[in-house]
C-alpha cells in the first residue's frame, strides 16, 4: 500500500492544492521566507495566496515568486505595501546547489506547498515537481475515486 503523504503541518497559515493535482511532486524541502512586518502581520489573518506562485533561483539565491499577500487596513504607514513583491527564501547552500541541478533538467520546477508556523517563524515547503499530462490528471482522479469508494463499501459492511 502507497504510504500516505504528510497532511498539513500543526499552524498551517496556507495550502497550494492545485501542486498536487498539476504536477509530481519528487523531493520536499522546508526553507524560511525573509517578510517584512506587515507581511507576518497578514499572514496571522491568513490573508495570503499560493495558487499561482512558483520558485525561481537567480544567482544562487531562491525567490518566491507570484504569492500574495494582502496587506492589513492596520499595516504601517511609513512604508508602502506591495502584496506580489518577490521574498527570498532561506535554503541551505548544498540544497540551493542541488535544486539549481534538478531544475536545469528538462521538466522540473519548483513550487510552493504549503505555508505554516514552526517554533514562531514562517516556513514553507517548497516541491521539486514533474508537470503531469492530462492522462495522469485523469488517473490520479479516477484512483482517487476509487479510494474513495472502497473507504465507503469498508464502512457500509462494519455497520
Amino acid at each position: 500500500m502507497a504510504q500516505k503523504e504528510k497532511e498539513t503541518h500543526e499552524g498551517t497559515i496556507a495550502l497550494n492544492r492545485k501542486a498536487r493535482h498539476e504536477f509530481f511532486i519528487d523531493e520536499r524541502y522546508e526553507a524560511g521566507l525573509a517578510l517584512k512586518g506587515w507581511e507576518v502581520k497578514s499572514l496571522r489573518a491568513g490573508r495570503v495566496q499560493l495558487a499561482e506562485a512558483y520558485v525561481l533561483i537567480k544567482n544562487d539565491e531562491a525567490w518566491l515568486h507570484g504569492s500574495h499577500m494582502t496587506p492589513l487596513n492596520s499595516a504601517s504607514t511609513h512604508e508602502i505595501a506591495d502584496p506580489t513583491r518577490s521574498r527570498k527564501l532561506l535554503l541551505k547552500r548544498r540544497e540551493i546547489d542541488h535544486l539549481v541541478g534538478a531544475v536545469d533538467r528538462k521538466g522540473f520546477t519548483l513550487i510552493p506547498l504549503s505555508l505554516y508556523w514552526k517554533k514562531g517563524k514562517v516556513k514553507m515547503e517548497v516541491g521539486l515537481a514533474r508537470g503531469k499530462k492530462e492522462h495522469d490528471k485523469r488517473a490520479s482522479e479516477k484512483d482517487r475515486d476509487w479510494q474513495r469508494e472502497k473507504a465507503q463499501t469498508l464502512r457500509a459492511r462494519n455497520r
